[in-house]
């Protein structure tokens, strides 16, 4: 591993005047051996993540019997999982293979504002999935007035703006605080807890406002009817918001389910499980093998 003393610590012009230029990871394992199980074990699984997650998306768009609010919500919530999973799992691959966990101070700030949009996009778009389901259960005479083409796309579009906003909300706090070292972040990823409990100043106030902003959004989901993914989703960020500052490592491992577990059991629990969209999948396996039949 490499010593933070000497190579981390370096004047730097900014908005927050930090002298911290990068952090280091310290990443999930110290033993070389664990380091290459989790090396395979991850790429294995960001693999399937990639797969499984784009074919949803494809089949989605190729099979017009699919064309329902349902399956187009489906779709936009494979894509939020590949984008998800794709802020944190491609760089945490990376460090186990070549062992060099840092990251630079604005790409740390960076993957905090796209871990925070997409999680505040997929959040929404978990509450948009089950009033989908309410509505087809309770109101099935009134279904496809409700759920229109304009009202689906209107979820999605409210969903990227929540969680724009949901991210600008927190990111202006962790952006303005003053770095000055230590620069060691006891996880794999960046994220506002850890990075900010290495800030130079007290920052006992916006502990406050974390918790206030994550709670808000949790309430809306406890009514889901995606049972399933609600709690792989949410019980990793309770845990973690809920104590921003924790005394234990346990939340980075609790938050390897929301990055790659979660993503690539989505299209398990959406798909394999579901009859139109395991006819969809024969369709278009018929039309890939037997292209002149169809």
């Amino acid at each position: 591993m490499f010593s933070t003393s000497s190579l981390l610590i370096e004047p730097m012009d900014g908005p927050n005047d930090s002298v911290v230029s990068e952090f280091v990871l310290i990443g999930l394992s110290n033993s070389w051996e664990m380091d290459l199980f989790l090396f395979w074990f991850f790429s294995v699984f960001y693999m399937g993540i990639i797969l499984g997650n784009l074919f949803i998306v494809f089949t989605v768009i190729i099979d017009s019997h699919l064309y329902t609010p349902m399956y187009f919500l489906l779709a936009n919530l494979s894509l939020l999982d590949l984008g998800l999973s794709s802020t944190t799992v491609p760089k945490m691959i990376s460090d186990l293979f070549t062992d060099c966990n840092i990251i630079s101070f604005p790409k740390c700030m960076i993957q905090i504002f796209f871990i925070h949009v997409m999680g505040g996009v997929e959040m929404v778009l978990l509450i948009a999935m089950a009033y989908d389901r309410y509505t087809a259960i309770c109101k099935p005479l009134h279904y496809l007035t409700i759920m229109s083409p304009k009202t689906c796309v209107s979820f999605v579009v409210a969903a990227w703006i929540v969680g724009i906003i949901h991210a600008v909300s927190q990111f202006v706090f962790v952006i303005n605080l003053p770095f000055c070292g230590p620069n060691e972040v006891d996880s794999f990823y960046c994220d506002f807890p850890r990075v900010m409990k290495l800030a130079c100043v007290d920052t006992y106030k916006l502990e406050f406002v974390i918790i206030a902003n994550r709670d808000l959004s949790k309430a809306f989901v406890t009514l889901s009817a995606h049972i399933t993914v609600v709690i792989l989703f949410f019980m990793p960020c309770m845990f973690l918001y809920v104590w921003p500052f924790p005394t234990s490592s346990l939340d980075k491992y609790l938050f390897i389910v929301d990055f790659a577990i979660t993503p690539v059991l989505n299209p398990a629990i959406y798909t394999l499980r579901n009859k139109d969209m395991r006819v969809a999948m024969r369709r278009l396996g018929k039309r890939i093998v037997h292209p002149t039949r169809i």
